[in-house]
């Protein structure tokens, strides 16, 4: 199976919520289509920073739906399926398979620790039940599993398992992941303030909400870095970097619906128990989205 169908920027659009704490479809679809103008090569919903987990199936639905209707085959569409059961990860995967996703996205999502040999048999069943690919998907700051190298290599035996995103931070793991594949795997990076070293490592892709406030400049550097200009790419690096260490240590969703709302552009409530970033720390958000302006 083809592990070439993402590359690039891949976007992460938020799941705005009303004032009632209902899914907002209307104002996703604008968001989304925000995303899709600002030309990145790709958009994945229902992750982190899209507040999967806060959302019941019905809406997981909705979004879905909402996203192959108004992405339109512009861009593919790469959909988080991830569920703490087996049954309704298969569930969600054949469901954004039917509606059309390029592929689907999952991690494995623990209350109870699992094994190795527990998060093999859980990918494999589920790959047995749909035909698009995989991205099997290590953070374990969010999904409580941290799948080593080894495992990863493991969960590649699986015909349908085509792409790895990496997540924990250490570069380290990317450029095993490259001396140890190749080119017959595509990795990505989710881990924004690692965006330089993971293409050095010969990462495919970055799978990130960033492109929500700054597209132009994530852009940029995937460009230098398909340019081999190092130069160019280290400097728009730098120039982005405190706001990608900014939106992860305070939560993609509360950063990236504050950094909208600083732009002037809807972002929509949260689901509790989230809430919104301080008076404090929207005024320290604001003087790095100016910083990065000038």
């Amino acid at each position: 199976m083809k592990n070439d169908l993402f590359k690039g920027i891949i976007a992460y659009p938020i799941t705005p919520f009303d004032k009632n704490e209902k899914v907002d479809i209307s104002l996703y679809k604008k968001l989304l289509e925000r995303l899709i103008v600002s030309g990145c090569h790709a958009v994945a919903p229902l992750g982190s920073t899209g507040v999967m987990p806060y959302l019941s199936d019905e809406e997981k639905e909705a979004i879905t739906v909402a996203t192959i209707e108004q992405v339109n085959g512009r861009v593919p569409v790469l959909v988080g399926v991830s569920n703490l059961t087996t049954e309704k990860t298969i569930y969600h995967a054949k469901f954004a398979e039917k509606a059309g996703a390029a592929a689907v996205m999952i991690i494995p999502m623990s209350y109870w620790k699992l094994t190795d040999d527990e998060i093999v048999q859980h990918f494999d069943v589920v790959a047995k039940q749909i035909s698009i690919p995989i991205m099997a998907y290590n953070n374990p700051a969010t999904g409580g599993v941290d799948m080593s190298p080894a495992l990863l290599k493991r969960l590649l035996e699986i015909a349908n398992v085509t792409m790895i995103k990496e997540s924990t931070g250490d570069v380290q793991r990317m450029h095993y992941l490259k001396r140890e594949l190749g080119d017959d795997v595509a990795f990505f990076n989710g881990s924004n303030p690692l965006a330089l070293a993971a293409f050095s490592a010969g990462a495919t892709g970055w799978c990130t909400a960033a492109p929500n406030l700054i597209p132009n400049l994530n852009l940029d550097l995937y460009h230098a870095i398909e340019n081999n200009d190092l130069e160019a790419a280290q400097k728009v690096f730098y120039k982005q970097l405190n706001l990608l260490k900014f939106i992860v240590n305070k939560g993609l969703p509360r950063a990236i619906k504050a950094g909208l709302e600083i732009q002037g552009i809807e972002g929509g409530f949260l689901r509790s128990p989230l809430k919104p970033l301080t008076a404090t720390e929207i005024e320290e958000f604001k003087l790095i989205l100016k910083e990065i302006e000038e």
